[in-house]
């Protein structure tokens, strides 16, 4: 029987065993994503949040519990997942476009030359850099590098795109401009995102949902917050937004509850 769900996530728990003890991360985490939803799921610092994303992306195992997407079992890495660190994991010897370039020989064998140039070209149009597509990591800005890896992660036309505080590197102003960039993108592309982050007002502006995770460890999902505030959205027009700043003090006290407890 086929799941109801796009990516259905079942009584997962996660533990580490070090030095002969074992440190229970995640348990009895069960969470239904819908195709074209985006999910931030955020909560204290070392709750296993980039440890979910991790599995998601079959980077990590888990104990217990079972996650599909599209009712196939994930138990590994596959390129119906793609996935943007907050280190941009660029390669330096190559271009912009190179870089783009190699994601796609990657998974697109059967593609001609010709039709993958396009399709490079397309999404760094998308992402606002055409103009330094011949240019190397170390000549442009950490924002455009970030630029860089959300096309990369786009182009290679993911069922998923895994983020893994993508912009918590990057200075204020660069963090807002990318966060109303992937909102545009988001707009346009309609993928499946699930992100991780520590930014209330990040996960607000982004997400069709949020997921509170609570202390560790053995963290759950302490609540899920549905973000009801009309889009498109931009950052700037939301702060005088009632329902925007009824929703970030909600989640800071939540957070903030969360947090005193660890």
């Amino acid at each position: 029987m086929m799941d109801k769900y796009f990516l259905q996530i079942s009584n997962v728990a996660k533990s580490y065993k070090t030095r002969g003890k074992v440190s229970e991360v995640l348990d009895m985490i069960s969470l239904q994503i819908n195709e074209g939803e985006f999910i931030s799921l955020i909560g204290p610092s070392g709750c296993g949040k980039s440890t979910l994303l991790n599995m998601i992306a079959g980077l990590e195992t888990y104990q217990k519990g079972t996650i599909k997407l599209k009712d196939k079992l994930i138990e590994g890495p596959g390129v119906d997942r793609g996935m943007v660190f907050q280190n941009h994991a660029l390669f330096p010897w190559m271009t912009v476009f190179e870089n783009i370039m190699f994601a796609l020989n990657s998974v697109m064998e059967n593609k001609s030359k010709e039709e993958k140039e396009i399709l490079a070209n397309k999404y760094l149009d998308l992402v606002k850099l055409s103009s330094a597509k011949d240019k190397k990591p170390k000549e442009i800005s950490g924002g455009m590098k970030q630029r860089v890896g959300i096309a990369r992660a786009f182009v290679i036309n993911p069922k998923v795109l895994l983020l893994d505080e993508p912009f918590g590197a990057l200075d204020a102003i660069t963090r807002e401009e990318l966060q109303d960039e992937l909102e545009r993108i988001w707009e346009q592309d309609k993928r499946t995102v699930i992100m991780v982050t520590h930014d209330v007002e990040e996960a607000i502006l982004l997400s069709d949902r949020i997921v509170v995770m609570s202390h560790g460890p053995k963290a759950r999902i302490q609540e899920i917050i549905n973000v009801d505030i009309p889009r498109p959205r931009k950052k700037s027009e939301l702060l005088d937004n009632p329902r925007f700043n009824k929703l970030k003090k909600e989640l800071i006290k939540m957070l903030h509850s969360e947090s005193i407890k660890t």
